[in-house]
């Protein structure tokens, strides 16, 4: 037998290569699944965006625009972020949300009138693609806290309907913040809590609701894994809108307000910037802070009647001067470029929905028809707004001005409309704005409110429908400059005449005695069907019905078997 001789050191290399080879390989193996795992669990390039809404928050009553109310949070998150200075809302609740949802002025929603009322059937209307419903399309789990006031008189107006995921919250304006219910007018009251598209009875423990829509937020965020999928939590706060309602230990911290409101209202502040503290550390704790925007808006303008400040800004809550419509804003995020600095441009809560679904990938069509603009890049790098206009509302239902005719504004427009427009530094307005005092803090003392002899009393406005200021010189529309400068007026009646052209009819419905909750186990919710749902409806029924009626006879036929086969035997 012949046998060849092969040197040991070739027989070892050859194991040892061909070890290697597989172990090489396995390795290999096991590098690519942990770089498909890292894949699978890698943060996504989209941000998680919180957006807080908070209700009728004074331009005053925040501690960094100067005011006697501890906001430690606020002031420190707006501190390290980009505060808003010159950010403009609506002047009232629905208008204000109904921009933030659609990107669109009140004029091309139908809703340029009031605010959508609980017995009206009247809802945001349908055919508007709202800022949930885009970034849905763009891959994000979308969840809303607290109050909606975007109507509900049928199913299809409910915020599960209009884009988001899940709902925890209000439907209407405002409500007890401990019972959850409401009243509209004599013998209309109701339950006013919801999970999802049904009455929140179980979920209801008689908390103070700015304590409960915190925890309910602090749960979303605890149940779902920021690293697989984008969030966005709208979290629009009933804090702090009337009733004045607080929990006594924030009171002790204002003991020496002597205005019983003012005292209560700067309680619920101090509540409101606590739960936004522990909303915080709930977004550091669960893994989502670095790759987070917050952004921060109240809805409008305070209501000193009822404890808010917008010293030293015109006007109130409900009025077009600038203490009802420039708001307390800013941008919270790790992902700003230059943070700590305060952005100037103009902004308008429109343009919160460009710039979110832009943010996070999502696109945005033409036909969307938009009028807000993307201003992330003005926000974050301090560049210039491509917003150079606002229309702050034309609303041809609110015509009060006496003096108001289309001879007063030169045979261009009709100053008995109530109306208002800013274009650069300028900003006009006609017909009636508003309540248009200024309120000095020393006014909250504990006089009563009707009685304040230092209020500064505006004599001179009876009788206009026309004024003109330069708000980037005087913010505080102390200058009517419409005399001066017919020229600008002219121009500007000219751009409200052609905004006017692309208005819809407005939708303010008469009430709905079918919106009782009476007639809906004491809960406030959809009441109205059309067509469609009437068939859905009569059709589950028939069905129920012939479910039913089908076990009769086969129970009726059972038993005659039964009985023939007992008489057979």
């Amino acid at each position: 037998m012949f046998l060849l001789w092969v040197p040991v050191s070739l027989v070892l290399g050859f194991i040892i290569s061909q070890t290697w080879s597989v172990q090489t390989s396995w390795e290999n193996w096991n590098q690519d699944l942990r770089n498909r795992g890292n894949e699978f669990e890698k943060k996504s390039s989209q941000p998680h965006i919180v957006f807080i809404l908070v209700d009728d928050q004074g331009f005053r009553d925040v501690g960094y625009h100067g005011s006697e109310i501890k906001t430690p949070t606020l002031d420190r998150l707006a501190a390290q972020g980009v505060k808003l200075e010159n950010y403009y809302v609506q002047p009232l609740c629905s208008p204000s949300r109904s921009q933030l949802m659609t990107g669109r002025y009140q004029i091309h929603t139908g809703l340029q009138h009031s605010i959508i009322r609980a017995t009206q059937p009247n809802c945001l209307p349908l055919d508007n693609v709202t800022l949930p419903q885009k970034l849905k399309e763009a891959g994000y789990s979308t969840h809303m806290v607290g109050k909606w006031h975007l109507g509900f008189y049928k199913r299809g107006c409910l915020p599960t309907q209009r884009g988001f995921d899940t709902f925890f919250g209000s439907l209407l304006g405002s409500g007890d913040y401990y019972s959850h219910y409401k009243c509209e007018g004599a013998g209309m009251c109701g339950y006013d809590l919801y999970e999802g598209e049904e009455a929140a009875w179980e979920q209801d423990r008689g908390m103070y609701s700015t304590v409960m829509f915190t925890r309910k937020a602090i749960s979303i965020l605890a149940h779902h894994n920021p690293r697989r999928q984008p969030l966005f939590l709208y979290l629009a706060y009933q804090a702090v809108h009337s009733p004045l309602q607080v929990p006594a230990r924030y009171l002790e911290r204002y003991k020496g307000i002597p205005n019983l409101h003012r005292r209560k209202y700067a309680a619920m502040v101090s509540c409101l910037d606590e739960a936004i503290h522990n909303l915080t550390l709930a977004l550091k704790r669960y893994g989502y802070y670095d790759n987070t925007v917050i952004v921060y808006s109240s809805d409008n303008g305070g209501q000193p009647l009822a404890g808010g400040s917008n010293w030293p800004l015109r006007g109130s809550k409900a009025t077009y001067w600038e203490g009802g419509i420039r708001a307390v804003g800013f941008v919270h995020s790790p992902l700003l470029v230059n943070k700590g600095t305060k952005c100037r441009s103009l902004v308008h809560i429109t343009d919160w929905y460009p710039t979110l679904v832009t943010l996070g990938e999502g696109t945005l069509d033409e036909d969307l028809n938009l009028d807000g603009y993307d201003v992330w890049e003005a926000i974050s790098e301090g560049r210039p707004s491509p917003r150079q206009d606002i229309l702050h509302n034309i609303d041809p239902i609110y015509i009060k001005a006496k003096n108001g005719s289309w001879k007063a504004g030169y045979g261009l427009w009709n100053t008995a409309i109530q109306a208002a427009l800013r274009v650069g530094h300028w900003k006009l307005l006609t017909g009636v704005p508003g309540y248009s005092d200024w309120v000095p803090p020393q006014t909250f003392s504990n006089q009563r409110l009707t009685n304040r002899w230092h209020n500064e009393r505006v004599r001179w406005d009876r009788g206009k429908s026309v004024w003109l200021f330069n708000i980037t010189a005087d913010p505080y529309e102390r200058v009517d400059l419409s005399q001066r400068y017919p020229h600008i007026v002219k121009k500007m009646l000219m751009r409200l005449a052609q905004y006017n052209k692309t208005a819809v009819p407005v939708r303010y419905p008469a009430k709905d005695l079918r919106s009782n909750p009476q007639y809906n186990g004491g809960v406030w919710g959809p009441w109205f069907k059309d067509e469609r749902e009437r068939q859905e409806e009569e059709e589950r029924f028939n069905n129920l019905l012939s479910d039913v009626l089908g076990k009769k006879r086969w129970k009726k036929k059972s038993k005659t078997r039964k009985l023939k086969r007992r008489v057979e035997k």
